[in-house]
């Protein structure tokens, strides 16, 4: 007999979402994973609220790719979060659904062609070299966060959006004020309104020019605005969460790579030692590395639906867990170790469903370029003290170290 779907709730579990030591996987994930993978959980802020997560890799693509869940329903409605502000808008990706997330990211698209992403690598290696030229002239010890991590996602997401060179150190601080739980919503309100205020007059600028060759983001969200495809805030909105994210997430992502290639020595001999390696590595070290503190972007039931055997009604908020999803025994033999000959399923980082990273293709780029140019031009590269010196981003939602000294 096929068993009943379980109706009643299970008991809620605080996440209280603490700091925790480097790349260190959070305890709690691993729990709910092994022992609760469809659980209840009352995160930091709107406390008084529980929601639903899951946490097995089936059950997460499950809900990421059901229609039946909605970003939207978000909007209007109050749920449990790490954070007590919403970094986006209303208008962005993240709260649409299809059709009309469908629109929008049919639009966006045109500056994701394969095309653009190839045109796009010469570039972020040319602006490696320059970055490394400086760092080697300057000799260590150097932090690799000021010197490689920090300004090459800046530049490639610039040069993306199509943002002049002599603009870019506008967006230097933006990102880490928007996307920082402990910032609080007043100073992060303030750095939203100062991108807001720039992106519409870098997209006003571009108005009457459809006919340029170019594919840049800038251009292509400007044609939409101007033949009247979107409207301003869309347009505003689709241009700030990709920069924000795109110079934010691949910082602090690219940076963990080094740092645990730097702790473990044996997988940077190994790429040292067979550089084709490299992109297979790095899609290892996104499934492994914890990028992020807890879960991120929740979806509202809009019906009752059944999901690992418990019914979650309509109206219940439920979080996905890509993390947990990637170290799920049932999917990845040995899935705490890092393994660089690792086959097979495709691990969930960049999410899943219609909601899918569109920079996941440029994300994997940069850190390619970041990963091969340090082991090509500093075979001795290592950190320039014991690893517990390096220090971690506080109370973020992107997990990596705001220092990154290194010597060679």
């Amino acid at each position: 007999m096929t068993s009943q779907p379980r109706t009643e709730r299970p008991p809620v579990h605080v996440w209280e979402v603490e700091d925790l030591p480097a790349l260190e996987f959070d305890p709690m994930m691993t729990t709910l994973l092994r022992d609760e993978p469809v659980s209840r959980i009352r995160l930091p802020f709107a406390g008084d609220m529980d929601a639903w997560v899951v946490t097995r890799y089936e059950d997460v693509k499950a809900v990421a790719s059901d229609p039946r869940f909605s970003r939207e329903a978000l909007r209007d409605i109050e749920v449990t979060a790490i954070s007590g502000h919403r970094v986006a808008g209303a208008a962005a990706l993240n709260y649409t659904d299809p059709p009309y997330h469908t629109k929008l990211r049919k639009i966006v698209n045109k500056a994701f062609t394969g095309r653009h992403m190839k045109g796009l690598r010469p570039l972020a290696q040319q602006t490696a070299d320059e970055l490394l030229d400086a760092m080697e002239e300057q000799g260590p010890p150097a932090d690799l966060m000021t010197h490689l991590h920090g300004p090459l996602p800046l530049a490639v997401v610039s040069d993306l959006l199509g943002v002049p060179r002599e603009e870019r150190d506008k967006f230097t601080v933006w990102p880490d004020q928007i996307l920082n739980a402990g910032i609080g919503a007043e100073a992060s309100m303030a750095a939203k309104a100062e991108v807001t205020a720039y992106v519409v007059e870098l997209l006003r600028g571009r108005f009457g020019r459809a006919t340029d060759a170019t594919d840049d983001l800038a251009g292509v969200l400007a044609q939409a605005w101007e033949a009247g495809e979107i409207e301003q805030d869309e347009a505003v909105s689709l241009a700030t969460a990709i920069v924000i994210s795109g110079a934010h997430a691949v910082r602090y992502n690219s940076a963990n790579m080094v740092y645990m290639l730097l702790t473990h020595p044996e997988l940077m001999d190994r790429l040292r030692e067979d550089s084709g390696l490299v992109p297979q590595a790095v899609d290892e070290l996104i499934r492994h590395i914890p990028h992020r503190n807890a879960v991120g972007i929740p979806r509202i039931a809009m019906e009752d639906v059944e999901v690992g055997g418990h019914v979650i009604p309509a109206g219940d908020a439920v979080y996905v867990s890509y993390l947990t999803a990637n170290r799920d025994p049932a999917v990845f033999e040995n899935p705490d170790a890092v393994d660089f000959d690792r086959q097979g399923v495709s691990h969930l980082s960049f999410g899943h469903g219609v909601h899918h990273c569109m920079g996941a293709m440029l994300a994997r780029m940069e850190s390619e370029v970041m990963v091969s140019s340090l082991l090509d031009r500093f075979p001795k590269l290592r950190l320039a003290g014991p690893p517990e010196d390096t220090v971690f981003q506080s109370k973020a939602f992107i997990r990596g170290p705001q220092t990154l000294v290194v010597t060679w």
